[in-house]
């Protein structure tokens, strides 16, 4: 490293703060983050040190005020870390995972902290706040008693110890994901194997073998989830087999990649850590703090959409079946997505694999994703070519109002890269704080396939259901309007913070959305009138199998989760307690596996949703209710389009969600609109 000044420690220069990715090196990133915990640090002693009674000033807002510095290190360290990894990355992530958690719990357990926000909360209800203030000393209080402040010396020491374990643990699970991922990239040698992917599916299976100094073969790499797009497409039976066995055996196999002990101490660790906070199981001390409640109330949901679920796959599988016979071959999970397409034709006489050619990446992102935005919320987005991201594929967009103030910068990294995680999603680089006086610069990230230079990308119909998902995300982290950084951005319960994404996916087949970005990429025809009608008619189709895929996962999550300290102390077989999971809630279906499996289910263990994979359905049933809503009420209007802006997103963290969804609403959500949706009403 060189005298000149560490970038990351310099005040911010750029528009909204954003972080000058170009200058910053490697080398950078942790004598940052030590400057920044030491920062903070003295931050929050300078709170504990004083003498004056404790106030809503010198007590909650003297912590909000703190940490500034960690968060913008923070961000936009972990904005890389998931979406260009390299190896000199994951080095310095395995060095700090310790160290970030040590830091946490030296905030989140002192004592004296503790003590000065619970006499401020103690008289609550004799001050004069605000509803977001107040909500502030309730949230500070809860999520610090719920961290174990209240806990004794001894007790607090052996909790440092478990999360700084399990920060190690949780970033080795996804460091061997990512690994086996891209050791086990199905290799093709002939491209008549890969019979029935389009040419721009072929072109990308080519740049990645290049890429791998494979020239003149094909590489496949695989998705997040079990399945795969291709699967769907491909005619060649050995070919899905391949695929799809890779897929499974990711972080399962006796090498260095190896997930199975991972998990299980992780486990073991959540169980431990669980009882010593006063909790039956670590489900059951996630659960206490999102709006579920418990983990009784969470079975409860999943088991009441299993059955119609199971028995709707079912008879999926048994039309699949009558199709395969005449091939010869019994179903298996391989097949289930290639004959499905042949059911869906026959039925609807709809190819989806054929729509590809409609859905050019950039005309869905421009005439598609950012148009309904600027429709619904007169939002105005455009390219800022002079402002650069943390990889040469990252896009900087600026969003204005439709009274033309700033809003934030969007960033989009599209493309599939070794590097990157598998999955897609939104982070946050800068969240809105007007105590900070900061300004959003959120991110969405997907995996789709690059194409060979001077191909278009061509999107599935699943990519565009990703890409809207994902801006509801960053719509979400944009329009949040809040004084403490604390509630920012999509900072919400985590079984709530699906909800805006996925309400955003209803403009996908919106006749005045659709007909904007759904031009063919050669003669600029819209989409036919006939297929579009056949996509809606077909929209419950195969949700026997999607609803089923999905609970397993879910059920799974929560199966590891819900055991007791004891029970987690057990030697474990990973495959045998996945089966008995399964089976337990009759999801048990060879033919149907489950979303994510135990060694490749980041969400779970190497990210944020351990005991909350449940939160996509949770989130759905407002979600539903809420298409509805839009539905009676005119659609897409800028008047819905503001109310859902002020009383829904807008809120960010600063209240009570569902609360925020009775405002928006004028009731509590129903559930009958999801299972309509889903086809689970029979």
């Amino acid at each position: 490293m060189t005298d000149a000044p560490n970038p990351l420690l310099s005040p911010p220069a750029l528009p909204y703060d954003l972080p000058p990715y170009g200058s910053i090196a490697v080398e950078h990133y942790l004598p940052a983050f030590h400057a920044a915990f030491a920062a903070q640090r003295a931050e929050v002693d300078a709170i504990t040190a004083q003498t004056a009674e404790p106030t809503f000033e010198n007590t909650l807002v003297a912590l909000e005020r703190s940490g500034e510095l960690l968060d913008r290190v923070a961000r936009t360290f972990y904005t890389v870390t998931g979406a260009d990894g390299t190896p000199e990355i994951q080095q310095v992530e395995e060095q700090l995972a310790p160290l970030m958690a040590a830091h946490r719990d030296a905030i989140q357990l002192d004592a004296a902290l503790y003590s000065r926000i619970a006499a401020v909360h103690a008289q609550l209800d004799g001050l004069d706040l605000d509803a977001e203030s107040r909500y502030l000393v309730e949230r500070h209080h809860r999520e610090m008693s719920l961290a174990g402040a209240g806990l004794d010396d001894a007790q607090k020491t052996r909790l440092t110890d478990l999360n700084q374990r399990l920060s190690v643990l949780t970033n080795t699970f996804e460091k061997n994901l990512l690994a086996d991922t891209n050791d086990l990239a199905v290799v093709f040698d002939d491209a008549a194997e890969l019979d029935g992917l389009g040419d721009g599916e072929l072109s990308a299976a080519a740049q990645a073998a290049t890429a791998r100094g494979l020239d003149g073969r094909y590489v496949v790499t695989l998705t997040l989830y079990t399945g795969h797009p291709y699967l769907a497409s491909l005619t060649n039976r050995e070919s899905r087999r391949r695929l799809l066995e890779a897929s499974r055996a990711r972080a399962t196999r006796d090498n260095e990649y190896d997930n199975r002990p991972v998990l299980r101490e992780i486990v073991r660790l959540r169980a431990e850590r669980a009882a010593l906070l006063g909790y039956p199981s670590h489900a059951a001390a996630v659960l206490a703090d999102q709006t579920a409640g418990s983990p009784e109330a969470v079975a409860s949901l999943l088991r009441r959409l299993a059955a119609p679920a199971a028995a709707n796959a079912r008879q999926e599988q048994a039309a699949l079946q009558r199709i395969a016979d005449a091939d010869g071959i019994r179903i298996d999970a391989h097949d289930w997505a290639f004959y499905t397409e042949k059911v869906r034709a026959e039925r609807y006489d709809l190819d989806r694999a054929a729509l590809r050619p409609w859905f050019e990446a950039e005309r869905v992102l421009r005439d598609g994703v950012f148009f309904a935005a600027e429709q619904l919320y007169g939002i105005r987005v455009n390219e800022r070519h002079d402002l650069q991201g943390y990889h040469p594929e990252v896009r900087v967009f600026e969003v204005h109002n439709a009274d033309g103030s700033e809003l934030g910068l969007f960033l989009l990294d599209l493309y599939t890269r070794d590097t990157k995680r598998g999955g897609a999603w939104m982070n946050s680089i800068v969240t809105q704080s007007a105590l900070r006086g900061t300004a959003p610069v959120v991110v969405n990230n997907l995996n789709v396939n690059k194409p060979a230079p001077g191909t278009p990308t061509l999107l599935s119909l699943d990519e565009v259901t990703t890409l809207f998902h994902e801006f509801g995300h960053a719509l979400h982290g944009l329009f949040a309007t809040v004084t403490y950084p604390h509630f920012g951005g999509t900072a919400v319960y985590r079984d709530f913070v699906e909800f805006p994404s996925q309400v955003n996916e209803m403009w996908i087949l919106w006749p005045e959305i659709l007909a904007n970005y759904a031009r063919h990429i050669d003669t600029g025809e819209p989409l036919p009138a006939d297929v579009v009608e056949r996509l809606h008619a077909s929209e419950a189709f195969n949700q026997g199998f999607a609803t089923s895929e999905y609970l397993a996962a879910s059920w799974i999550d929560q199966a590891w989760h819900g055991l007791s300290v004891d029970e987690a102390s057990a030697e474990i077989d990973v495959a045998a307690f996945e089966a008995d999971a399964l089976a337990d809630i009759g999801l048990d279906n060879p033919a149907v596996p489950t979303r994510y499996a135990s060694t490749y289910f980041a969400h779970v263990f190497s990210g944020g949703y351990s005991a909350g994979y449940y939160s996509y359905i949770w989130s759905e049933v407002l979600d539903a209710d809420t298409v509805e809503w839009f539905r009676e009420n005119g659609g897409l209007t800028r008047e819905n389009g503001d109310r859902f802006r002020q009383r829904l997103l807008g809120v960010g963290g600063s209240g009570d969600p569902l609360a925020a969804y009775r405002d928006f609403r004028g009731r509590d959500a129903e559930i009958q609109p999801l299972l309509e949706r889903r086809g689970l009403t029979g």
